[in-house]
């Protein structure tokens, strides 16, 4: 399986409505299955408080609640919410916890704390009851599990529009949810379990991609030959910043491109040609380290035999530049990814994206994004699943959103997410490598949602052979780009 579903709140309806058995039934399996992992993880603790709210979240709670009592735990229920509210399971629920003489209780001194206020259906802020209680929960310094979803956070999109429990666990109900792996719902989960309940799947929209995806990349055959397998021009270099384009030309030859040409400021040229041994290199027309629209007829030359191109790794941020961006995009027929300082040069023209035939893949960070959808990098931040959507509709193209959770968007599809990463790819040069490995994806004839989601699976995977080799707290970019052939082989 190259990619496992992501559940929104409305799939997840979806795929309970179409259970033929009883609803109170997969409320008792799903409540039994979440102790059971609290009695695996934590099954030293003797006093447990259980936050239940008034809807089916809070009915998955009173069963966790009295399973753990059942197991011999000091158990109490704190309830948060009018209790007339409780209704259908979550009311026969309750009535099972009391008489199992759960004692109900306002606030509570614990060894570990369940969150089931909130479950997938939960939207917006919490309101003024809801987010005390969340605050207490915060204030007793215990362990949280949470049951499904932590409290305050939207499933369907990992939005935190207000106060949201932290958990250190949690146990997502029938399979993960949109909410689990995008931020900044994810830094709100901590580890997720998935339990399975009996459910039968449906089919969802948005997907997460497994170590898997790498068995898609095309692989240099026998038959290959150098430009068969691949062929990449990297367009990018400029006064103190030549190790960009290094990095991304370097990083095509690892994930398996047969070739790469490095189009770069003339001026510069001989610190390319020390650097890079493997790869090509174009002396470009430049002024002072900078490339200038003069290049434009040496890079398109180079295309010539190149099945993709990456423009802007280090490319320098000048009216020249600008103008040599412009007229790369409208002349190059080729799949092109465009990176950095080519996103800067982009900013306020997405047009010239927009009006291409071929293949188009931006990778931003949430400041890139930011400036080409004319917003502030934090309401990139705090919503990134929609605007990596919102994104790939402005520009009409696929758009890779840099993070811990890389988001992949194209028009009028699905977004594919990519986990696999670590800490250690926090570093200067990382996007650089990444713009490298979806440029030799394309150059061997991957369509450009898969390839760039595929690139980002590789990045991952490399970062993690990176981090047994060097340890992550001082991982280089370097270093991922030598893990890229183990990754893929």
């Amino acid at each position: 399986m190259i990619t496992e579903p992501l559940y929104t709140a409305e799939e997840m309806r979806a795929a309970e409505e179409a259970y033929d058995g009883p609803t109170l039934e997969l409320m008792e399996r799903a409540g039994s299955a979440t102790a059971e992992t609290i009695l695996a993880r934590y099954g030293d603790v003797s006093s447990v408080s259980v936050w239940c709210g008034t809807g089916s979240n809070g009915g998955d709670g009173f069963v966790v609640a009295r399973k753990l009592r059942e197991a011999g735990k000091e158990v109490e229920a704190v309830l948060v919410g009018d209790e007339q509210k409780i209704s259908g399971d979550a009311r026969e629920n309750l009535e099972q916890a009391r008489a199992a003489r759960i004692p109900f209780v306002e606030t509570a001194e614990t060894e570990l704390v369940v969150d089931a206020i909130f479950g997938t259906g939960f939207r917006g802020k919490p309101r003024t009851e809801a987010a005390t209680a969340i605050e207490e929960i915060k204030s007793l310094k215990a362990p949280v599990v949470a049951v499904d979803v932590p409290s305050g956070v939207d499933a369907s999109t990992g939005e935190v529009a207000g106060i949201a429990v932290r958990a250190d666990l949690t146990v997502t109900i029938h399979a993960r949810k949109v909410g689990l792996v995008v931020a900044p719902g994810r830094f709100h989960a901590g580890e997720v379990v998935v339990a399975d309940i009996g459910l039968a799947g449906v089919k969802t929209r948005h997907s997460r991609a497994t170590p898997e995806m790498l068995s898609v990349v095309p692989r240099r055959a026998p038959r290959d030959n150098k430009y068969t397998a691949g062929s990449v021009v990297v367009v990018g270099g400029s006064r103190g910043k030549t190790g960009a384009a290094c990095l991304s030309a370097e990083a095509t030859l690892r994930s398996g491109a047969g070739i790469c040409t490095a189009c770069v400021p003339g001026s510069l040229n001989q610190i390319f040609e020390q650097r890079l041994l493997e790869v090509i290199t174009r002396a470009c027309p430049d002024e002072d380290g900078v490339m200038t629209l003069d290049a434009a007829d040496a890079v398109i030359e180079s295309a010539e035999r190149a099945t993709a191109v990456a423009l802007g790794p280090g490319l320098g941020r000048t009216d020249g530049t600008r103008a040599l961006v412009a007229y790369l995009l409208d002349r190059l027929d080729k799949p092109i990814v465009l990176d950095a300082d080519g996103l800067w040069a982009l900013t306020g023209h997405l047009d010239w994206v927009f009006a291409r035939d071929a293949p188009t893949v931006l990778t931003p960070h949430e400041g890139e994004l930011a400036a080409l959808l004319g917003r502030k990098s934090e309401w990139v931040r705090s919503r990134r699943f929609h605007a990596a959507q919102a994104g790939a509709d402005d520009v009409g193209a696929v758009v890779l959103l840099k993070g811990a959770d890389t988001i992949v968007a194209a028009p009028g599809r699905g977004v594919v997410v990519s986990d696999l990463g670590n800490p250690g790819l926090a570093t200067a040069g990382a996007g650089d490598v990444l713009t490298g490995i979806v440029a030799a994806y394309l150059s061997k004839g991957m369509e450009g949602r898969m390839g760039a989601v595929a690139a980002a699976a590789t990045q991952g995977v490399a970062a993690g052979i990176a981090a047994e080799r060097h340890g992550a707290a001082g991982l280089l970019a370097g270093d991922v780009v030598d893990a890229l052939s183990l990754a893929l082989s």
